[in-house]
């Protein structure tokens, strides 16, 4: 399991980064997106992942740690206003500049041949 989750995290950050490379404000947008995503997914492994565990003290033998559990609901309510934040921004640069280009330039690709462009 504990595998698997490596490879989730691993796999989400891998397609954040890779999309907040790209050149236009909505990938960014989504790319910022997964990172929080991973991130969630890496705290919430943290707290070392059990099966059949309360969730309250004294309940049973063995307990799951709330720690990692409120940090994820915290990290959450913060990627949501992040990423609320981030759109509202892309949508007034979209607005102000008429393009949706993360740099605010539309690539030039007059000098490229016909054959360079596919």
């Amino acid at each position: 399991m504990e595998a698997l989750f490596a490879l989730c995290v691993g796999v989400l950050i891998t397609c954040g980064v890779f999309l907040i490379l790209r050149g236009r404000t909505f990938p960014v947008v989504i790319g910022l997106t997964l990172l929080g995503y991973a991130v969630n997914l890496f705290l919430f492994a943290s707290g070392r992942l059990s099966i059949n565990s309360a969730a309250v003290i004294g309940a049973s033998e063995t307990y799951a740690d709330p720690l990692p559990q409120a940090l994820v609901l915290t990290a959450i309510v913060i990627g949501f206003a992040m990423t609320a934040f981030v759109v509202i921004l892309s949508m007034r640069g979209r607005g102000d500049l008429g393009n949706d280009h993360v740099d605010g330039r539309i690539p030039d690709h007059s000098s490229l041949s016909d054959k360079e462009r596919g």
